[in-house]
């Protein structure tokens, strides 16, 4: 039986699990789920997950909810490359630190960004909010809170090591990628530049093939995206 995930890929962490299946080539049936339209509060997908949230994973019988426990499930299920999450105890245990971290230093800040910078300047042009400037004051509190969190990320953890927690990328590293995807998606531009470096010098050229074979998107998700307000340029 085929693994189910009910996933909307607005949702960071429902990209990771995303990405995560595609890159181990896991096999999946995708429920997109559009929170924007509050299809999960549906009673059909409370039954999937009563708290109403994505991303969720249905096994059969078994229901699993929270983007780690997802993401630690599909990595001991399919048995994926040990680096994700390495089986010696304290390399696993970095990982564990960093998405126990993650969430209120990282996740919270980053998905705040992103809401102020596209949803505040779209209601503003609607008539919804104060002077469409209004909100840049608000952004700028935001990012203050994110820089620290990225400086500590830069300059100390990757500094020591080429990737977050150990000496391969993890899931750590996937959760950070999916998460500053947020406010750099919508243009804010931060202090802190996390480079996370090739082991190998050859994976470093660029192949420009490679770069234009870009995974593809589920159903409805091109519209989806054509309709989403653009953000106003700072």
């Amino acid at each position: 039986m085929v693994l189910e995930l009910f996933l909307d890929l607005y949702s960071a962490p429902c990209r990771a699990i995303y990405i995560f299946t595609r890159k181990n080539s896991i096999p999946f049936e995708m429920h997109p789920v559009e929170l924007a339209q509050g299809e999960h509060l549906k009673p059909e997908f409370l039954k999937v997950n009563p708290l109403g949230k994505v991303p969720a994973l249905r096994d059969g019988d078994f229901l699993v909810a929270e983007s780690m426990a997802i993401l630690l499930y599909l990595s001991h299920k399919c048995q994926t490359e040990a680096h994700w999450y390495p089986p010696e105890l304290q390399a696993h245990t970095r990982v564990d630190e960093y998405l126990a971290w993650q969430h209120t230093a990282i996740q919270l800040p980053a998905t705040n960004v992103y809401l102020c910078k596209v949803s505040l300047p779209a209601l503003s042009c609607l008539g919804r909010t104060q002077d469409p400037q209004s909100w840049k004051g608000p952004l700028e509190q935001l990012l203050g809170k994110l820089t620290p969190a990225l400086q500590h990320l830069d300059q100390e953890v990757l500094a020591a090591r080429p990737f977050l927690a150990t000496e391969q990328v993890s899931l750590a590293d996937l959760m950070a990628f999916t998460e500053l995807m947020q406010p750099t998606a919508v243009g804010s531009r931060m202090e802190a530049t996390l480079v996370l470096q090739p082991r190998d010098s050859q994976e470093a050229q660029w192949d420009p093939q490679l770069a234009q074979k870009d995974l593809p998107l589920p159903p409805g998700a091109e519209s989806r995206c054509s309709a989403w307000p653009r953000p106003v340029p700072t």
